[in-house]
């Protein structure tokens, strides 16, 4: 069984960073863009959107393939919107617009975008003066773009990440959001001062970070 998560309020405000990919509408593209989907989606915390998500991109792109051509230049792009995660397809023919049909028909094509409308929140086409993009939302179950989704043990890290910047450079910015690059570089030097703690006690840093990497992968094990 899962373990239950909660929504937590990230105190520092760190948001997901967007990013596109263009790359020419193929096949054998697919598996590709599927990897970095669960590359990038784990990276953004948000692990039970990867199966959908990447659903998702198959679909639309397939779609490019299927209805404007193969080896059209496409570009994918990701990122938040507010409470949503929002996937972008984009390719320059304005007339090749997506359609909806019901899956219970016997009409193969618009069953993609069938399939696109039943797992997301909704779904659009923009036209624009030399392109369209086809998106889609899927719901994240967050807040907002920098809440992030987790157990216990975020919410006491960024308890002690607080205290620990008491001190230091986090509390130098005055009530300010952190830059990603800050609040990393203070995660890491309290990973530091811990490991002296526990070498002035007699542990081996060493086991210590060993036995923490398993108890980090075993915890994952468990959300998964």
């Amino acid at each position: 069984m899962a373990a239950v998560v909660d929504v937590c309020e990230c105190r520092f405000g760190i948001a997901r960073k967007g990013w596109d990919l263009p790359f020419l509408a193929e096949a054998e593209e697919l598996a590709g863009l599927r990897r970095v989907m669960r590359v990038h989606l784990n990276l953004w915390g948000l692990p039970g959107l990867v199966d959908t998500a990447q659903l998702c991109v198959t679909e639309l792109v397939t779609n490019v393939i299927t209805h404007v051509g193969p080896g059209t230049p496409t570009t994918l792009a990701v990122s938040m919107n507010g409470q949503h995660l929002r996937l972008e397809v984009s390719d320059p023919d304005t007339r090749a617009l997506p359609t909806l049909i019901s899956v219970t028909t016997e009409e193969e094509s618009g069953r993609g975008m069938a399939l696109v409308n039943a797992v997301t929140d909704r779904w659009g086409v923009i036209l624009r003066g030399d392109s369209k993009v086809t998106w889609c939302e899927l719901a994240t179950g967050l807040r907002s773009g920098s809440d992030h989704v987790d157990g216990p043990q975020v919410a006491k890290a960024e308890a002690l990440l607080t205290l620990y910047g008491s001190r230091d450079t986090l509390m130098s910015q005055q009530r300010e959001r952190l830059s990603v690059a800050v609040a990393e570089e203070a995660a890491i030097g309290m990973i530091a001062d811990l490991l002296h703690w526990l070498r002035a006690h007699g542990r081996d840093p060493d086991e210590a970070l060993d036995r923490a990497q398993v108890h980090y992968e075993a915890e994952l094990d468990e959300v998964s």
